[in-house]
């Protein structure tokens, strides 16, 4: 439960053109990957359905323009890494971890959180995000449409 400096990635329009989508697999279908190295030589690598789904979901964010990490499920961020996914700042990471709504744990010094609980905070953020704009929609509304 290591804490792993959070990369992400992404491609560029170009590569994001480069890439075709993939077809979806059918019953008995088989998912390969070929990696042609630079000496010429081919290696094939087959992947089971699960592995495939989870290629086939990162391809497709990528494809989106999305940019993307890969994080195992009991990964611990630190505060920087969480708030990478967060979207907020470090110091307001913190901040949430102190006030007790991010729950985190010392390493030596070094603050942790677990990914879960992150996803977690970032969901009831994301709620409120929505219900803030939503407001704003109102109050906007309001104003042109009623003069107030």
């Amino acid at each position: 439960m290591a804490s792993h400096i959070v990369k992400f990635a992404g491609l560029s329009d170009r590569d994001r053109k480069k890439v075709p989508a993939l077809p979806k697999l059918g019953a008995g279908d088989r998912f390969e990957l070929r990696v042609r190295r630079r000496d010429g030589e081919d290696q094939t690598v087959a992947l089971p359905p699960a592995a495939a789904d989870a290629v086939e979901t990162l391809l497709g964010h990528l494809r989106s323009g999305e940019r993307v990490a890969v994080l195992t499920e009991d990964q611990e961020l630190s505060p920087t890494d969480a708030s990478e996914i967060l979207g907020i700042s470090r110091p307001l990471v913190v901040l949430r971890m102190d006030r007790g709504e991010l729950p985190f744990r010392y390493v030596g010094k070094h603050r942790r959180a677990s990914l879960k609980d992150v996803l977690a905070l970032k969901a009831k953020l994301d709620v409120r995000q929505k219900a803030l704009e939503a407001l704003a929609e109102d109050t906007e509304d309001l104003v042109n449409n009623h003069g107030l």
